[in-house]
C-alpha cells in the first residue's frame, strides 16, 4: 500500500484545497496553519511535504529567495514545488505586489548558473506562461461574455507563447497586453550521500 502524499497549499487565502495543509498569514481565511511568511523559519519540519503549491504568494514577499530557501527546506527530496507568480509584463496588478517574475527565475536555482546561483538547488521540470490567469477569480468579477472571450483569447495566446516562453517573454509579450502569470514546476533533487 502506498503512503499518502503530504501536500501544502501555501498562501491559500479563501481558496482552500481538499487534502492539503492550507496555510495563510490571514487568520480570517480559516487556514489550517496561520503563519507570517516573512518570518523564518516557517512552522514546518524539514523535508515535510511531497508537494507544495504556492500560487501568487512570492510577489507579496520582500525576499522571494529567502522564501524559496524555506520552500526547499520543507520539501522532501524528489518532492514537487509548483509556483505561480505574476509575469513582469502583466497588464493588471495588485497594489501589494512587490515584483513581477521572468523566465530567468529558475536559473538562480541551478548550480551551473554563473550569474547568481542562490545555493538553493531545484530542478525546473516545466515553465508555462498564462495570459488569462486565475479564472476562478475572474468568473466572480467579469460578465459572462467577457469572461469567455478572455478565456478563449487566453487559450490561443498561451498556445503560441508556450512554444517558446523565452522568445515570448523577450520579444512579443507586450504585443498582447502582457502575460498575467508564469508558472514553474520544480523538483527537489535527492539528497546526496557523502
Amino acid at each position: 500500500m502506498q503512503a499518502k502524499l503530504k501536500a501544502l497549499n501555501l498562501g491559500c487565502g479563501q481558496f482552500h484545497k481538499k487534502g492539503y495543509v492550507n496555510a495563510d498569514v490571514d487568520s480570517s481565511t480559516k487556514a489550517d496553519v496561520v503563519c507570517d511568511l516573512a518570518i523564518f523559519p516557517w512552522p514546518f519540519a524539514d523535508d515535510e511535504f511531497d508537494l507544495i503549491e504556492a500560487e501568487h504568494v512570492l510577489e507579496h514577499l520582500s525576499d522571494p529567495f529567502a522564501a524559496m530557501k524555506e520552500l526547499a527546506r520543507i520539501l522532501k527530496p524528489c518532492g514537487e514545488l509548483r509556483v505561480k507568480v505574476p509575469h513582469f509584463s502583466r497588464g493588471f496588478t495588485h497594489p501589494d505586489h512587490k515584483r513581477g517574475f521572468d523566465v530567468s527565475f529558475p536559473c538562480y536555482f541551478s548550480p551551473t548558473f554563473k550569474g547568481g546561483y542562490t545555493g538553493i538547488e531545484l530542478k525546473l521540470q516545466k515553465m508555462k506562461l498564462c495570459w488569462f490567469s486565475q479564472p476562478h477569480l475572474k468568473r466572480t468579477v467579469l460578465p459572462a461574455p467577457l469572461y469567455w472571450i478572455g478565456a478563449a483569447g487566453g487559450w490561443f495566446f498561451d498556445l503560441l507563447a508556450n512554444i517558446s516562453p523565452f522568445f515570448c517573454s523577450r520579444c512579443w509579450a507586450f504585443w498582447v497586453g502582457g502575460f498575467e502569470e508564469i508558472e514553474f514546476h520544480f523538483r527537489k533533487p535527492e539528497k546526496q550521500v557523502l
